[in-house]
């Protein structure tokens, strides 16, 4: 049975939409009045000192532990997430004309993908709260993340899974960490209402999605290390895939804590990327709606981020007009042009969903002012999500004998390849 937790000292809970305040945890996660979701505030302020620890050893989340909502003797469950690699473009940027282009390959993760950085923190307060059975619906990272963490904490878990709409290289993933995998026909969406319904009416079970706001200041840690990596300096822009929304959500929090602190001057624009089968932010944002209408079918090759009623739309748009960013849609056909560019041109290899910040480049780059500072999340591994790759790609000659690999060598020596945009 969960235990009844007050929110630590220093930190409060509140609704985002109606801003009613809670003195303990509420385990659906969602305001009882209003049904909004709920955020962590910090109620004092860090100076740049304490945020940032000299000393401490490599780059990992739990470096930022001052900024997170926890008592400094409580053992985080972690398996050394955090202080990914902030990669400058050498060929994608200069053939847009982009001088400061990078890439936050959130790929190096234990799991995989960016949700280590929430699930360590939510895992952590799961256990606090004397949690037994940590549940989930997922299009995939999640599942490999929540069952992971879980594991590593001694916990059980459980994950609710679409059927035929998850790659198979994340429920390996699920699997092998020891969670229960629960196969439904439906799409995501249905997968989190029904596992939103659980978790309310039975407190055996603990919410581990992205309206859980303590995953939700596990993935803020972004902001902090791409300010620190770039020698305590903003980006002007922002640019991430958008699924279920939590995580543009986070990394603005991030940055504006910055800034409220004093440590920044400024807050970095957010450009939310979305895959045009599956757009409903992008949608309402350019009809400059305040409401998302859902999606019932949503159709994407970027399997991360076919999500048609994202749960955490409202404070996405929230974080896209306060930032004076924006939102937009990309093709399918695009997202996979980006992806070979980024293995092929930078060496990353990236799941589909992480290339759509790249596809939307070539749209965004005629836009932006000279010299723009642009930082893109790469939420997720390529290994873990091969269900766009064409085996005939991998279809070629069989040589017989070295002489005829040496002809082939020299072939290839014979000619300059071409870097394109």
């Amino acid at each position: 049975m969960l235990v009844e937790l007050k929110v630590n000292e220093g930190w409060s809970l509140e609704c985002f939409v109606c801003g009613r305040a809670f003195e303990e945890d509420v385990t659906s996660f969602l305001c009882p009045s209003c049904g909004g979701l709920l955020q962590l505030i910090k109620t004092s302020h860090l100076d740049v000192d304490a945020l940032f620890p000299r000393n401490e050893g490599r780059l990992t989340l739990w470096r930022y532990r001052r900024a997170l909502p926890f008592d400094e003797g409580v053992e985080p469950v972690t398996l050394g997430e955090g202080g990914t690699g902030l990669v400058r473009s050498v060929h994608i940027g200069k053939g847009l004309g982009m001088n400061e282009l990078f890439i936050k390959y959130e790929g190096q993760n234990p799991t995989g993908s960016f949700k280590d950085r929430g699930m360590t923190v939510a895992v952590t307060r799961a256990r606090q709260s004397g949690a037994k059975v940590l549940i989930c619906a997922s299009t995939g990272n999640t599942s490999a993340s929540l069952a992971a963490y879980s594991a590593r904490a001694g916990l059980r878990s459980a994950v609710v899974v679409p059927h035929g709409k998850v790659a198979s290289g994340k429920l390996a993933q699920a699997v092998a960490h020891g969670s229960e995998v629960l196969i439904v026909k439906g799409d995501f969406d249905f997968a989190l209402s029904m596992t939103m319904e659980f978790a309310a009416s039975d407190r055996s079970f603990y919410l581990m999605n992205s309206l859980n706001p303590y995953r939700i200041e596990g993935q803020k840690t972004v902001a902090f290390e791409i300010f620190e990596q770039l020698g305590n300096l903003v980006p002007d822009y922002i640019v991430l895939p958008v699924g279920n929304a939590g995580n543009i959500s986070a990394i603005w929090k991030g940055f504006k804590e910055l800034k409220a602190w004093g440590i920044a001057d400024r807050t970095p624009k957010m450009i939310g990327v979305q895959a045009a089968g599956a757009s409903p932010i992008a949608e309402a944002y350019a009809k400059g709606s305040n409401v998302i209408s859902r999606w019932e079918k949503p159709s994407t090759i970027a399997t991360a981020i076919r999500i048609g009623n994202p749960v955490s739309w409202m404070k996405a748009l929230a974080a896209i007009r306060e930032s004076r960013g924006m939102a937009m849609a990309v093709t399918d056909e695009e997202i996979l042009v980006a992806k070979k560019m980024l293995a092929s041109k930078e060496g990353l290899l990236v799941e589909a969903a992480s290339a759509a910040p790249i596809a939307a480049l070539n749209h965004l780059a005629p836009q932006l002012e000279a010299g723009a500072l642009v930082v893109c999340i790469a939420t997720g591994h390529g290994l873990k999500d091969q269900t766009d790759f064409q085996p005939s790609l991998l279809d070629a000659p069989i040589y017989q004998d070295k002489e005829q690999v040496l002809a082939a060598l020299k072939r290839i020596s014979a000619f300059d390849i071409e870097i394109t945009r």
